[in-house]
C-alpha cells in the first residue's frame, strides 16, 4: 500500500517534499485544460520553458497522489483537499497502482522523443522514482504484513492543518477531517477499521514477513503521546465540536492497538533485520549506489581520522581550561555539564543563529535571504514521531510565505518498557548549538529547501529527485564549511557529530548483516561517540527498524559533495569561488550526485573559467538548471528564476496554483505527510 498518510507515521525519519501541480499534460477536464493554457501563457515570462514542460509530465504522477492522498495535497497548499482523508482499502490501492503504471508508461514513451536535455533528465528522474515506488509496492504486496501505526498517521493528518503557519480560516476543517477518521460522516467508516481489514488481507497470505517486534512494541508504547497531542492541538487553536469525534476516535485507536497486540505482535519477528532484498530497495531509495560493505569500510577509515582530529582539538581545550584529562571523551563530558535550561534554550539558539549568519556573510560562504529563519521546540507528540533535531520543510505549492522550521526535541520518548521520557544532554549546551544550527537551519537544510521556493526548480528536481543522500549530504557539508569559523569547543562538537555520521554508515549495515548486535551499537555510540543513552537508543531504533539504511546517507552524501568540491577546485584553481559554487549547488534543486557532478563540470566550471579571477560576477546564464544563477543576493534585486511564494512581489508562475478558487484562499501548511514522512534531519 503506497499511502502517504500511513507511511508518514511509519518512516518519519525520511521526508520527500510534496509538490503538487494541477497542470495536466492531457485535458482530463476543462479546468485542467484551462490551467495548462494559463501555465503556458504566463510561464513564458516567469519560468523557463523547459521547466513548464517538465512540470506537465510531473502532473501525471501528482494528479494520482492528490487523488489517493488528499492529506498530502492539503498539506501542500491545496485547500480544497482539507476536508478529505485517504481511503485505506485494497480497491483504492489497486486503482492507485494501476494509474501509476499507466503514468509510468507515458513517461517512458516520451523519453526517446524528448529533444530538450533538461526535460530528458527530469523524465529519467521521474521514471526511476516511479519504478522504485512500484518495486517497493510489489515486494510489500507479495511478502509483507505491514504494521500501520494509525495513531501516528491520524496525528500527522491533523497536524498539517493545525499549525501557526496555517491560515486561521483553514483550521476548522480539521474537525471535519477528524469526524471522517472516526467514521462519523455519511459514507465513511472508521479509518482504523479500514486499516485493520487491509492488514488482514495480507495476513491471510501464506509465508508472509511480519514486522519487527521491537518496532511494534515501541510504537504502541508511544501512541498515547499522539492521542494527547491531537487533543492539545484542538485546544491550542480553540476549535469547536471536536470533543465527540475525538472521544470516538480515541476508543477506535485504542481498540486497534489492542488488535495489534493480539494479532500482530505474537507473530512479529524477533530478528529486526530486514530481508536483503528489502534492505537493498531501501538503500536505493535513499540514494546509496555502492555496496553496504564498501560504504562501511569507508566509514571505518573516516571514523579513525575524525577521532584523531577530535583528540587534537580536545587537548587544546583542556589545556586552555585547565582540565586534568585531555581525552576528547572527557572534554565533551565536561562541556556538557553546563546545560541550557527551560526558557533559556530557544533564545540562545536564535542568538547563535544570528552569529552563524554573520559568519556566512563575512566569509562569503553562500548567499542568504533577508528574512529570519524559524526555530522552535518540539512538542511531546512531535518528539515521538521524530525523536531527533530536524527541519520541517515548507510546502512547495501555493506557498504564501511559509518557511521551513528547525525543530529541536528536548526529551526522547520513552523506550519500549520504560516508564517515562528521558532528557537528552546532547543539544542543550553551548558548543552543540553551532553544528546543529549549521546543519538544520543555515547554511543547511532551511536554506536548501527555502531556496527552492525563492528560486524555483522543476517539480521533478524538488520532489522526484529527492533522496536522503542528496539532502543530508548538503546538511553535513554545511557543517563542514561552517566549522573553521567556530570556536574550538564548537569545532569539537561539530567533529563529534561528523563522527556520528561515520558511525551510522558502518553500524547500520553491520547490524543488518548480523555482524554486530544493538548492544554493540549502543556501546559505540555512548562510549566512543559520547552521546547520551536516550540519544543512542533512538539512533539504534533508526538503524534496526525505524528507517534501516537511511542513516548511511549522511556520510555518503557528504563524501560525494566534498569530492565534487575538491575536483571543482582542482579544475578552477584560483578562479574557484566557494560562494558561487554553493549558490550553484543550491540552484539545482535536489539533483542526485551523478547529475550534480555533470551540472558542475559541464556548466559551472566552463563559466567560471571564462570569468575574471575574483570578479564576483554572476556570469552564468540565467534560467538554466545548471546555470549557477544566484539564489539570494544581499542588497541586490532578484535575478531570474521562479519565485513560488504567492505573496511575494516578484513574478509568480501559474504552475503553483491549483485553481482560481484555491488561488483566492490562503494556504499555509508547513509540512506534508508524504510517502516517506515529513522531516529532514
Amino acid at each position: 500500500m503506497n499511502r502517504p498518510i500511513l507511511s508518514a507515521a511509519l518512516v518519519a525519519a525520511v521526508s520527500a517534499v510534496s509538490a503538487y501541480l494541477v497542470v495536466s499534460s492531457g485535458p482530463k477536464s476543462a479546468a485542467a485544460a484551462d490551467n495548462a493554457r494559463q501555465s503556458a501563457s504566463v510561464g513564458a515570462t516567469t519560468a523557463p520553458n523547459w521547466i513548464a514542460r517538465s512540470n506537465e509530465f510531473a502532473s501525471l504522477l501528482i494528479e494520482i497522489e492528490k487523488k489517493h492522498s488528499p492529506e498530502s495535497a492539503s498539506a501542500d497548499g491545496l485547500s480544497q483537499y482539507d476536508d478529505k482523508i485517504s481511503v485505506a482499502t485494497h480497491e483504492d490501492d489497486e486503482a492507485e497502482n494501476s494509474e501509476t503504471r499507466a503514468a509510468l508508461a507515458k513517461l517512458r514513451e516520451q523519453l526517446p522523443k524528448e529533444q530538450d536535455k533538461y526535460v530528458r533528465q527530469d523524465l529519467e528522474i521521474m521514471i526511476h522514482s516511479t519504478q522504485l515506488q512500484l518495486k517497493r509496492h510489489d515486494f510489500a504486496e507479495a511478502h509483507q504484513v505491514p504494521f500501520h501505526n494509525v495513531s501516528g498517521a491520524v496525528f500527522q493528518g491533523l497536524r498539517v492543518l493545525l499549525d501557526d503557519q496555517v491560515a486561521p480560516e483553514r483550521r476548522p476543517t480539521a474537525v471535519v477531517r477528524l469526524r471522517k477518521y472516526a467514521g462519523m460522516e455519511p459514507g465513511y467508516t472508521p479509518f482504523a477499521d479500514q486499516v485493520r481489514k487491509l492488514t488482514e488481507l495480507q495476513m491471510a497470505k501464506p509465508s508472509m514477513i511480519y514486522p519487527a517486534k521491537a518496532s511494534v512494541e515501541t510504537a504502541l508504547s508511544r501512541n498515547p503521546l499522539y492521542m494527547d497531542g491531537i487533543a492539545e492541538l484542538f485546544k491550542q487553536y480553540k476549535l469547536q465540536g471536536w470533543e465527540e469525534p475525538y472521544s470516538k476516535l480515541k476508543a477506535q485507536l485504542t481498540a486497534y492497538d489492542q488488535w495489534v497486540k493480539t494479532e500482530i505482535l505474537p507473530k512479529a519477528r524477533i530478528d529486526f533485520r530486514q530481508p536483503p532484498e528489502l534492505y537493498a530497495l531501501g538503500l536505493e531509495g535513499y540514494g546509496i549506489d555502492i555496496p553496504p560493505a564498501e560504504l562501511a569500510a569507508m566509514a571505518h577509515k573516516a571514523f579513525a581520522e575524525y577521532q584523531s582530529e577530535m583528540q587534537t582539538i580536545a587537548s587544546q581545550i583542556a589545556k586552555q581550561r585547565g582540565w586534568p584529562s585531555p581525552d576528547y571523551r572527557d572534554v565533551i563530558k565536561k562541556l556538557k555539564e553546563n546545560q541550557l535550561v527551560g526558557d533559556a534554550i530557544l533564545p540562545f539558539y536564535k542568538d547563535r543563529l544570528k552569529e552563524i549568519e554573520g559568519i556566512v556573510v563575512k566569509e562569503k560562504l553562500v548567499s542568504l535571504p533577508d528574512r529570519s529563519a524559524r526555530i522552535r521546540i518540539a512538542t511531546p507528540a512531535e518528539s515521538a514521531q521524530q525523536p531527533a533535531p530536524h527541519m520541517v520543510p515548507p510546502p512547495l505549492l501555493h506557498n504564501t510565505g511559509q518557511q521551513g522550521e528547525f525543530v529541536l526535541p528536548l526529551n526522547m520518548p520513552a523506550a519500549a518498557g520504560s516508564a517515562k521520557a528521558e532528557k537528552v544532554d546532547d543539544y542543550t549546551f553551548d558548543a552543540a548549538s553551532w553544528t546543529l544550527i549549521a546543519h538544520e537551519a543555515r547554511p543547511g537544510h532551511e536554506l536548501q529547501f527555502d531556496s527552492m521556493i525563492e528560486h524555483g526548480v522543476s517539480l521533478a528536481r524538488s520532489r522526484y529527485a529527492f533522496n536522503s543522500t542528496n539532502v543530508e549530504g548538503w546538511g553535513l557539508y554545511a557543517e563542514y564549511i561552517t566549522k573553521p569559523f567556530m570556536p574550538l569547543e564548537g569545532e569539537l562538537i561539530s567533529l563529534q557529530f561528523r563522527l556520528l555520521r561515520a558511525e551510522r554508515a558502518y553500524l547500520d549495515p553491520e547490524l543488518q548483516a548480523g555482524k554486530i548486535q544493538p548492544a554493540d551499537a549502543m556501546k559505540a555510540l555512548t562510549q566512543e561517540g559520547v552521546f547520551s543513552v536516550p540519544f543512542a537508543n533512538q539512533e539504534v531504533e533508526r538503524y534496526t527498524f525505524r528507517a534501516p539504511g537511511q542513516a548511511n546517507s549522511y556520510f555518503y552524501g557528504y563524501t560525494k559533495l566534498l569530492q565534487l568540491r575538491k575536483d571543482t577546485e582542482a579544475a578552477l584553481g584560483p578562479k574557484f569561488d566557494q560562494k558561487k559554487f554553493h549558490d550553484f549547488i543550491l540552484a539545482q534543486g535536489l539533483l542526485p550526485p551523478d547529475l550534480m557532478r555533470k551540472a558542475v563540470m559541464e556548466d559551472f566550471v566552463p563559466v567560471a573559467k571564462a570569468s575574471a579571477v575574483g570578479s564576483g560576477n554572476d556570469s552564468a546564464p540565467q534560467n538554466e538548471p545548471h546555470a549557477g544563477s544566484v539564489l539570494f543576493r544581499e542588497n541586490e534585486p532578484y535575478h531570474g528564476g521562479v519565485n513560488l511564494r504567492a505573496n511575494d512581489p516578484r513574478p509568480k508562475p501559474v504552475i503553483v496554483r491549483a485553481s482560481d478558487e484555491d488561488a483566492r484562499r490562503t494556504s499555509t501548511v508547513p509540512t506534508p505527510p508524504t510517502r516517506s514522512g515529513s522531516a529532514i534531519h
